[in-house]
């Protein structure tokens, strides 16, 4: 069987667009009571830097990435999320945000990250959503699959953890996002042509914040029934620990 990820994040080039800033909070409010108080944290793919702020703190956090670019000298490792050069047990929270569906297998990558943490130990992961979603976008992303939350779930656990939360995110803005996958799909069958992340103006760009924070603020009560990513946190079992 073949292995490979397949690259392709336009966050390096454009950090500021408003999807990874909007991702940020979301991952914050979903995700960031489980980081908990780790000695030391493993951030796989930081090349999406934008979204990974609210894991920094007094810890200990090393970065990896198959794009160096994506790596802060001194913090970083370039890798792969296949093979990652770490002893088994070593990190007490591994994050994954949009990482695993650049990733075949699907089972090896996460077999990895559940190798690497500690007994006990937390993975928090976001990942895009839906299959039917796919287009261009996906392609010149390198992706190789796109999740509903039942799929990430039962992928999850066949790895071996416990889910402890699963949710859609970016609900609020989810009637915009269907219209722009129709209009590339539209624009695929027109012309071949690529298409990068679709540019919006000042003002949409506040207008997608403004929505972006509604889910912020219902994702630290409620989880989400729909939404293009799915956010997850799972642990991994302590020897003896009850997995049901």
């Amino acid at each position: 069987m073949t292995t490979g990820i397949r690259q392709g994040s336009s966050s390096i080039e454009q950090p500021d667009y408003w999807w990874y800033r909007a991702r940020a909070d979301l991952l914050r409010s979903a995700l960031g009571g489980f980081l908990g108080t780790p000695d030391l944290v493993l951030d796989v793919g930081s090349a999406d830097g934008p979204s990974v702020g609210w894991m920094r703190g007094g810890h200990r956090r090393i970065a990896i990435d198959v794009d160096p670019r994506g790596l802060s000298p001194g913090e970083g490792v370039c890798a792969s999320a296949l093979a990652l050069p770490f002893a088994d047990g070593a990190f007490d929270v591994v994050g994954a945000f949009d990482v695993v569906e650049h990733c075949e297998p699907e089972a090896q990558a996460m077999s990895e990250l559940a190798r690497v943490l500690a007994p006990g130990g937390r993975l928090l992961m976001s990942v895009p959503a839906y299959q039917w979603a796919w287009t261009d976008h996906d392609v010149q992303a390198g992706h190789y699959r796109r999740y509903t939350q039942a799929r990430l779930v039962a992928a999850v656990e066949e790895a071996g953890f416990v889910v402890r939360r699963s949710t859609y995110g970016f609900a609020a803005v989810f009637p915009l996002f269907v219209a722009e996958r129709l209009a590339r799909l539209l624009r695929r069958r027109s012309a071949d042509t690529r298409q990068g992340l679709t540019k919006v103006s000042p003002t949409l760009d506040k207008v997608l914040m403004g929505l972006s924070r509604v889910d912020s603020r219902l994702l630290r009560r409620h989880d989400l029934p729909f939404g293009s990513s799915v956010f997850l946190a799972a642990a991994k079992p302590r020897r003896g620990d009850r997995t049901t």
